[in-house]
């Protein structure tokens, strides 16, 4: 990974410091459901501020369409910010303009005054020069700490990053280094868990992984379509059965890389994916008409897990199954565990992120017991792929 500018190569005493936060927080009856962005963007806002900035936050929120509505305001994410930092923040009006000017204005250094939705503009989207300057004209330093935004060409994530200093706050440093250490630097041999239900949105990621891991773990809907690839019967389980030829292409793309492709040994079927429904454990090539594959069986958890033991480095992104119906979590979690284990006895670096897997780990209570989880989606795949992220890019370092 090229290397990339810090908060450390930055004088920010005295500056208005403009930094990009992930604010899209969940939002139910006006009150935060889960503050793990805001907590985690709290710390760098803090040490801007307590180095002298007047620290200025920009974000997105939800999926305005045709300017500003209540709905997506961001002032309804003022009081879980503030109990963030644990301190009080000002609110503009706006993102950029005489509201916007006017808060900043009116702050002291060492004070944080959080911005109106960047997307009630339509120029954050566009990347519109004439937004992207109305934005820097508002500050002297460009901090992005919204690595779950870095896919995005946006102003806010990469235009603005040509107009002023800009660096990397410390979420987006920690999600850096993490994922370098994971693939691009890697201890070895290298272990990647890739669940889901489709093959077809995740083709480019395993195509990428199989040239850059020792071992390939599939679980979820996604193993079906390879192991139906093999002429392995699957009942009536999810599976894409017009993937086959792409599926039959990845495992030789693996076997010519020389990394080991491993499919489920057996697996939980049930009729139908309901709470008590009627379950049985079969072995992979017997599963009864009308049943569909919900889970990984025992057999394939162990199998995993002695895998995953012989490793150094695990990339986790995607479950094994249908984890949010109990009983179909039993694998996801099983195996989870197991990786929280070898992580906190030294043995294993082990990397996750994507919505699906994050929800899955914490209900298997391990989402502290990885060495690093990334709370960003999109971004944590497109880095999966191989792709450059615009919001990164920007800040490279010049050589």
């Amino acid at each position: 990974m090229t290397e990339f500018r810090t908060i450390d190569d930055l004088e920010v005493s005295g500056k208005v410091v403009l930094v990009r936060g992930d604010l899209n927080v969940p939002l139910h009856d006006g009150k935060v459901t889960d503050t793990t962005r805001l907590d985690r963007l709290a710390p760098t806002l803090a040490e801007l501020a307590a180095k002298g900035a007047k620290v200025v936050v920009m974000s997105h929120f939800g999926r305005p369409k045709g300017g500003p509505d209540q709905a997506n305001s961001l002032r309804q994410i003022l009081p879980a910010l503030e109990h963030a930092l644990g301190r009080p923040v000002a609110f503009a009006d706006d993102c950029i303009g005489p509201h916007a000017r006017l808060a900043i204005g009116q702050a002291a250094a060492g004070d944080i005054v959080l911005l109106e939705n960047l997307r009630f503009h339509a120029g954050e989207e566009r990347n519109d020069p004439g937004f992207v300057a109305a934005l820097a004209e508002l500050g002297d330093i460009y901090i992005n700490d919204a690595f779950s935004s870095a896919h995005r060409a946006h102003a806010s994530t990469e235009g603005i990053a040509h107009r002023l200093p800009s660096a990397a706050g410390r979420l987006m440093q920690a999600e850096l280094q993490a994922l370098t250490l994971a693939l691009e630097a890697p201890q070895r041999p290298v272990a990647a868990v890739v669940g889901g239900a489709k093959v077809s949105t995740k083709l480019e990621l395993l195509g990428n992984l199989v040239a850059k891991v020792d071992v390939l773990i599939l679980g979820g809907g996604m193993a079906n379509t390879f192991l139906n690839a093999q002429g392995i019967g699957v009942g009536a389980s999810l599976c894409e059965h017009d993937m086959a030829d792409q599926a039959r292409a990845i495992a030789a793309a693996a076997k010519a890389a020389g990394c080991t492709l491993l499919l489920p040994q057996d697996a939980v079927v049930a009729a139908a994916l309901k709470p008590g429904v009627a379950t049985s454990v079969v072995e992979v090539g017997a599963v009864p008409e009308g049943t569909m594959m919900l889970d990984v069986g025992p057999a394939s958890v162990a199998a995993l897990a002695e895998a995953i033991a012989g490793c150094r480095t695990v990339v986790w992104n995607g479950p094994l199954g249908a984890f949010e119906v109990p009983p179909f979590d039993a694998g996801t979690t099983a195996l989870a565990r197991r990786v929280a284990e070898l992580t906190a006895a030294g043995r294993l670096r082990s990397v996750a992120g994507g919505g699906d897997t994050v929800s899955a780990l914490a209900h298997a209570g391990v989402e502290d017991g990885f060495s690093y989880v990334s709370t960003a989606g999109g971004a944590f795949l497109e880095w999966l792929e191989g792709k450059t992220l615009p919001g990164v890019a920007a800040l490279a370092r010049p050589h």
